[in-house]
């Protein structure tokens, strides 16, 4: 399995572009909702970029570069990274950044495949204490392959269903049936020794689920299994936000 920053998606070029160019769509698929994330938006998307004039090409804040091309099937899209210097503060996180552009592009995917007019609600937890592969604790780890229907019961209880989205060499994305009202929503578990934290030793996890239109109720309890789960098996982690 090899990391590689292109998607194919099922949308035209313009479709891709909007989702790239008004802070409002890129909202509902770069990272996850959090206090800081408009801020975080506007300083990548639209803080010292460059645009190509076909809107075909965008480099973002840091010099990673978005490339659209038409193919059958839709319109691939990739990120080239920008040079890093090795000897700067930011080299220690670049693979961290290369595995966020893995998680953003498959959410850029999703949004426009599933719910190109939706509004997501995210959950997430990042465990920090390097107490194995969520994937693992979760019993992700033998399910088929990308495209294929799965179905099985998560370490936090939950019995979820739908179809596998994506697997690399570190992280997996599901289609989850019962974390959308309609449709489906997006599960990633990524764990990969580049999550780090200053304060913990060893490997990391992220958790990101979007969902979308559930009440109020049953997205609670989603949280409370998540959460419960993330205290019996990574206790000094935050709790899920």
């Amino acid at each position: 399995m090899t990391n590689n920053l292109s998607v194919v998606i099922n949308a035209d070029a313009p479709q891709v572009w909007t989702m790239l160019r008004e802070p409002s769509k890129v909202a509902q698929w770069h990272g996850w909702q959090a206090e800081d994330l408009e801020s975080e938006i506007k300083e990548i998307y639209f803080s010292d970029v460059q645009e190509s004039a076909d809107h075909t090409s965008l480099t973002v804040h840091g010099g990673d570069t978005f490339e659209l091309h038409p193919e059958a099937g839709g319109t691939r899209v990739s990120v080239t990274r920008g040079a890093v210097d090795h000897d700067s503060e930011w080299a220690a996180w670049d693979e961290d950044i290369t595995q966020g552009w893995l998680t953003f592009l498959q959410q850029l995917r999703f949004a426009l495949e599933r719910h190109p007019h939706g509004k997501r609600h995210t959950l997430f937890l990042h465990l920090t204490e390097g107490k194995g592969s969520a994937i693992e604790k979760l019993g992700l780890s033998d399910l088929p392959a990308p495209g294929e229907p799965y179905q099985v019961t998560l370490g936090t209880g939950e019995d979820i269903s739908g179809k596998v989205w994506y697997r690399t060499s570190h992280q997996l994305g599901l289609t989850v049936h019962s974390y959308a009202e309609h449709g489906e929503g997006l599960l990633v578990v990524a764990d990969h020794p580049a999550i780090k934290d200053v304060r913990a030793e060893g490997d990391g996890s992220l958790v990101i689920a979007s969902t979308y239109d559930l009440g109020a109720g049953t997205f609670d309890a989603i949280r409370s299994s998540w959460d419960s789960w993330r205290a019996e098996n990574y206790p000094s982690s935050e709790p899920a936000s």
